[in-house]
């Protein structure tokens, strides 16, 4: 029940961006609302929510958004705010730096991957947890 909140609260920025199976679209995309891609895109995609590669599309792009769900095909440098998820379709051929990053059995990923957690003020238990977290030893 809390899912489907968060899903309609993150959908009241704006419909959807689309580019739908069959289109070929070239050039620079900033977009505030959720984006998918279903056919074949090809330069710079900056979103300030959610990046879908659809299972048959095709991206030659560098990706900047808050979250991004690969099932096709990234030809580029991915940079996620918070998750990046590749499905077991899905295949990326470059670098990424995310928060979390999920690669389910059958995903591929070919690049280096650096994992950045974003602080937020009020987010105290990261400061509580390195605490509790052995330290090293100088030797």
């Amino acid at each position: 029940m809390m899912r489907s909140r968060k899903k309609s609260a993150r959908r009241s920025q704006g419909p959807a961006t689309l580019i739908s199976q069959g289109s070929q679209v070239e050039g620079k995309l900033i977009c505030e609302s959720d984006l998918r891609i279903d056919g074949q895109f090809q330069g710079d995609i900056e979103s300030t929510g959610e990046v879908t590669i659809g299972e048959l599309a095709v991206a030659r792009s560098n990706i900047t958004a808050k979250e991004v769900f690969i099932a096709g095909k990234v030809y580029g440098d991915v940079a996620a705010e918070e998750r990046l998820t590749i499905t077991r379709t899905g295949q990326m051929y470059g670098d990424v730096v995310a928060s979390s990053l999920i690669i389910m059995e059958g995903g591929v990923l070919n690049g280096a991957s650096r994992m950045e957690h974003q602080a937020s003020s009020g987010d105290s238990s990261t400061a509580s947890d390195a605490r509790h977290l052995p330290q090293p030893e100088a030797g």
